[in-house]
């Protein structure tokens, strides 16, 4: 009976905690507007960086099953493909990141070191291939491309959530909009 009576007092503390935070990041969120250009190519970025990730996550596959340094090539110059195209998304988003809300403008600065990492470990990864037109076993080549489908992972799983939770946002401020409308208290 006690165990139940102290489990329904950290209920009702999470719940009371729950809603208090949700109090404090609506708060935050709403002080600046989306801006829909940003909700536009933060969309452009998610669907390049999970291309990206992919692609990645193929180039590792490539150390264990293929010889073929030509394959390689191959999938290194489809990736920075990937890396140009979100660098580019980048430079706009970075143009337009002080006119949308205070987390879109997050979005752009957490996602700008980890393209430029992108970037920088997938020339190393080719360079490295040129050099070494066998198959390549090394190290650091290995390391190259681990880092590359952790980094491209990371960065899709990144935007993914952002888009969700700026979703989130916008149909809770709906709903407080129409709670407001219907005169309901809601704080």
């Amino acid at each position: 009976m006690r165990i139940v009576h102290k489990q329904n007092i950290l209920r009702v503390i999470g719940v009371l905690l729950s809603l208090v935070l949700f109090q404090l990041s609506l708060a935050a969120y709403v002080t600046r507007p989306e801006n829909l250009q940003l909700t536009q190519l933060l969309s452009d970025a998610s669907d390049e960086a999970l291309e990206l990730a992919n692609d990645a996550n193929e180039t590792q596959a490539l150390i264990l099953n293929d010889t073929n340094w030509v394959t390689h090539a191959l999938m290194l110059a489809k990736v920075k493909g990937h890396v140009d195209n979100m660098a580019l998304v980048i430079e706009k988003l970075s143009k337009t990141q002080k006119s949308g809300s205070e987390l879109q403008e997050q979005a752009v600065e957490r996602m700008l070191p980890l393209v430029k990492e992108l970037s920088v470990n997938t020339m190393a990864a080719i360079n490295y291939l040129n050099q070494n037109k066998d198959r390549p076993i090394s190290d650091s080549y290995t390391q190259y491309l681990n880092k590359n489908a952790e980094t491209a992972r990371q960065l899709s799983s990144m935007i993914s959530s952002l888009l969700e939770y700026q979703k989130s946002m916008a149909e809770i401020e709906k709903l407080r909009s129409k709670l407001v409308a219907s005169g309901a208290p809601t704080s």
